[in-house]
């Protein structure tokens, strides 16, 4: 079939798509149900790799979890999403608004990394996604996880996982073997995900069982020792096709570029999912991660200067051993299914973990500014937490408008301990000097207690959202959630007990209007809330801090569909910061405020068949609005006023080359605050550029060879606590095979 039998294709998926009875959906193109379906799957991979879209359906015919049904709505939480991105493109949504609603039709940015984005990188963590979307580094708990991050001006460390919280505790870093995609979401998300920060958050998408029977293995080698092997196993299990089941893991054993620093990872991502009847389906998935990771800040500046230290200088004391953080979580998820229009969801997630170890850490520099005061400190570290969710999605008219109605409810019951000691740095200050170190010094004994305490957080949330086809161009979403949280701390050091009992609504609104069929402009305003921990002067709980925000943009189909762009306008505010008691400085009071202004710019698609390519720019304008301390202007930490990131792989398409691809990627990342404080040190500006090739030896067997940072590029990607630096990765090459059987 010529290729331009794919335009004729893409006007009839656009005519399927059109607002109108479920018939007509296919109908108005002329298309019976089936052939719509079938043009849809076929075009949507048309579009990714430039094949034929004969060649393509049958390719995609075979996987029947991945149908894709025009006349049926799916809901997040069940056994996956049935529409998955086309290479770096994706249409769809299911983060946003808990249903599988076309980006086009979302009034807000959300930007879907595919996992193609992460095997074209050979990435092993999911910074990449992250940088790819427009989401800032911040705190990474001195390697052990993924603790904080940064999104149009705050930080943040809520995200999920099939919508279900994951950041409780201090959880390691997600790995991407079992992720099918990322979707980031910017401005205030509390609406469906509960207390959380104003700036955004981010969903991952698991991999789910297939109904053809797969085994792919690989195997990654790098710079600096580091050595990562990886499977994937699904298939059907029962003879009717019921049961599937997916299993994937890998292994890893790595150096580091940073003197005395080492790590391991084991990691096992187990699914199962049983279709009983034809409209229900079971689906059971966990995940076990086990680590090991030497305890790095990073680097301490001299006199503010973060380049007078050498990136690989370890402030710490050789021969202690790694801290271990182990993950567990399980997931169930039901789904059934009314009619084409109703679905009912159910889930629940138990999830745990714990951190212990010792580490060597920075509590000051004497006037010097070489000579550091440090501690030795033990921590004890677990959590638990579980979370349930039903949900109840359905599609109706009243009168000319088409609603999409979503009822929802989830309880939520977490719990944290807390226990650290640490050696006393007046009497036994640990001295180490920065710019010539010398280690080896005895531990110093462990006599100071620094923390002990346990709390608990139980949380009860409804929440309601319509979206409507006012128009058939015109789309509005309404919504409110309430939520009811409770929060427990107890300090066994002062043996005392604090209470926090408080209810918020956080309503959305949002419009999207088509202006052209490839064109449309929205407009959404949206809060959101988390609560302060501790008390006043008074022993009063803190009131909760509160965010509120207002996006305006622009979505754009270029191409005949093949590449989407989004561009925004925000305005953000977080209100009740905690500040400095003026009555007491030893206090502080919900206070504070903090305003991020700004501009963003994501791409994701194909210029041309096997050309593809995503990327987001941002401007921030984040500051400090109202404090008592801190000066009105000064900037949010982390925060850079300009980043911008892009990667573009091309895939020859036929010839001697078929089968070979080419690109590489940029990250730049303007000058940042290392603290939002009265007096700080600047992180530097900096751009990195990385090479992507690799080769398809046949269709299921791939070789690779990546370089990341090619010009050696001496970075540092975040701050911390006003006082680290953590140096970025030097020039790192990476190659590896991959074998699909």
């Amino acid at each position: 079939m010529p290729r331009r039998s794919g335009l004729t294709l893409l006007e009839s998926f656009r005519a399927a798509r059109k607002p109108g009875d479920k018939v007509g959906r296919a109908a108005a193109s002329g298309l019976s149900r089936e052939q719509a379906r079938s043009c849809t799957v076929a075009l949507a991979t048309f579009l990714a790799v430039g094949l034929d879209p004969v060649v393509a359906s049958a390719q995609l015919a075979a996987d029947a979890t991945q149908e894709v049904r025009l006349d049926e709505l799916t809901v997040q939480g069940t056994a996956g999403p049935r529409l998955v991105a086309d290479g770096y493109l994706a249409k769809q949504s299911v983060s946003a608004t808990r249903t599988d609603t076309p980006l086009r039709e979302v009034p807000q940015t959300v930007v879907v990394v595919p996992n193609q984005v992460f095997e074209d990188a050979a990435a092993t963590r999911i910074d990449t996604a992250l940088d790819l979307a427009g989401v800032g580094r911040a705190n990474n708990f001195a390697g052990l996880g993924l603790s904080e991050f940064t999104i149009r001006g705050f930080a943040t460390g809520e995200y999920y996982r099939n919508g279900f919280p994951i950041n409780r505790g201090y959880p390691n870093s997600p790995d991407i073997a079992s992720i099918e995609r990322v979707e980031v979401l910017k401005g205030p998300s509390a609406f469906l995900y509960g207390r959380g920060d104003p700036g955004g958050t981010f969903n991952i998408v698991s991999k789910q069982p297939l109904a053809e029977r797969t085994f792919a293995v690989g195997t990654q080698y790098g710079s600096f020792n580091t050595k990562r092997s990886t499977f994937d196993a699904t298939g059907a299990v029962s003879e009717d096709g019921t049961v599937l089941a997916r299993i994937t893991g890998a292994v890893e054993d790595n150096g580091s570029f940073r003197d005395f620093v080492s790590s391991d990872r084991y990691y096992v991502a187990p699914a199962i999912a049983w279709r009983p009847t034809a409209d229900t389906t079971i689906t059971l998935e966990g995940e076990l991660i086990s680590a090991g990771q030497i305890f790095d800040r990073g680097i301490v500046p001299f006199r503010g200067n973060v380049l007078a230290v050498p990136r690989s200088r370890y402030i710490g004391e050789p021969g202690l051993a790694p801290f271990r953080n182990d993950n567990a979580l399980g997931q169930l998820r039901i789904e059934h299914r009314f009619d084409p229009d109703w679905v009912l969801t159910a889930g629940t997630q138990v999830l745990g973990g714990n951190i212990a170890g010792d580490a060597v850490q920075t509590v000051g520099v004497l006037n010097d500014g070489r000579t550091l005061r440090r501690t030795l400190d033990h921590r004890e570290l677990t959590w638990s937490d579980l979370d349930v969710q039903v949900n109840l999605a359905g599609k109706f008219e009243t009168g000319p408008f088409r609603h999409t109605l979503l009822l929802g409810l989830e309880y939520d019951s977490y719990r944290y301990r807390e226990v650290i000691t640490r050696s006393n740095s007046t009497t036994n200050p640990f001295f180490l000097d920065l710019l010539n170190p010398r280690y080896g010094q005895a531990l110093p004994p462990l006599t100071v207690p620094g923390s002990n305490l346990l709390e608990n957080t139980e949380s009860y949330a409804g929440y309601v959202q319509d979206q409507i086809d006012i128009t058939p161009r015109l789309h509005a979403l309404v919504g409110v959630r309430v939520e009811d949280i409770g929060l427990t701390s107890t300090s066994y050091i002062n043996n005392s007990t604090t209470r926090l009992q408080g209810t918020a609504a956080t309503p959305r609104f949002g419009l999207v209007y088509d202006l052209l069929d490839w064109v449309s402009v929205y407009g959404n305003y949206s809060r959101s809330f988390r609560p302060n921990s501790g008390t006043d002067r008074n022993f009063r709980p803190f009131a909760f801090q509160e965010g509120e925000g207002y996006e305006v943009g622009t979505k754009f189909d270029l191409f005949d569909g093949r590449l989407s762009a989004t561009a925004a306008l925000f305005d953000i505010t977080r209100t009740n910061v905690l500040t400095a008691d003026p009555v007491d400085q030893n206090f502080s009071v919900a206070a504070g405020e903090i305003r991020s202004r700004g501009f963003d710019l994501s791409v994701a698609g194909y210029l041309a068949p096997g050309w593809r390519v995503i990327g987001t720019y941002t401007y921030v304008d984040a500051a400090v609005t109202r404090d008592n301390t801190i000066p009105v202007g000064s900037r949010v930490a982390n925060i850079p006023e300009n980043a911008f990131a892009f990667q573009s792989v091309y895939e020859f398409q036929g010839g001697a080359l078929r089968g070979l691809g080419l690109g590489g990627g940029v990250n730049f990342v303007g000058r940042r605050a290392a603290g939002t404080a009265v007096s700080t040190f600047d992180l530097p500006e900096y751009a990195t550029f990385n090479l992507i090739s690799y080769y398809r030896i046949t269709p299921d067997v791939r070789v690779y060879l990546n370089v990341d940072n090619l010009f050696d590029e001496v970075y540092y990607d975040r701050g911390f606590s006003n006082r680290y630096a953590t140096p970025g990765t030097p020039r790192l090459i990476t190659g590896g095979v991959a074998a699909r059987f």
